[in-house]
């Protein structure tokens, strides 16, 4: 193999050697066409939830997220995804996996309650970042709903 060859290979492996497995999830996703998403339909346990990766994760292929919520898996987001969930109010453990070369895990805690709208789960370089931020992101039109994998 010539030196080209070998750097081609390594820049290939790493591109797609980050590639998160999906996992199945356990939640019923709230069916909606992206016309019909509007914020003031949200809330009272009607809950957008989207993966607000950023560029860096996206071009190398590490901005999928596999999420739980209380033990029970929610399924995979990836960059510019989202997906509609029902949840009671209360208090929810969030657990946010990707890989960035080793598994980046964290754990998040979120109290759930009728104002709760929009939760941004975001990858980065040291973990997850999980947002309450009850605004849909303002690229929103480009975001699509997550399939069930």
């Amino acid at each position: 193999m010539t030196l080209k060859n070998i750097i081609l290979f390594s820049i290939t492996l790493s591109l797609t050697s980050c590639a998160l497995k999906p996992i199945t999830s356990d939640y019923t996703f709230i069916e909606t066409d992206l016309k019909k998403v509007e914020l003031d339909k949200l809330g009272n346990g009607t809950i957008l939830i989207y993966n607000g990766a950023d560029m860096l994760h996206k071009i190398d292929n590490t901005a999928r997220l596999n999420i739980w919520i209380n033990n029970k898996a929610l399924g995979q987001i990836r960059a510019s995804e989202y997906v509609i969930i029902s949840l009671k109010n209360g208090k929810y453990q969030f657990k946010a996996l990707h890989i960035d070369l080793v598994n980046m895990k964290s754990e998040h805690d979120v109290e759930i309650d009728k104002k709760t709208k929009v939760i941004k789960i975001k990858p980065n370089i040291t973990s997850n970042r999980l947002t309450v931020t009850n605004e849909l992101p303002e690229n929103f039109d480009k975001f699509k709903y997550a399939e069930k994998r």
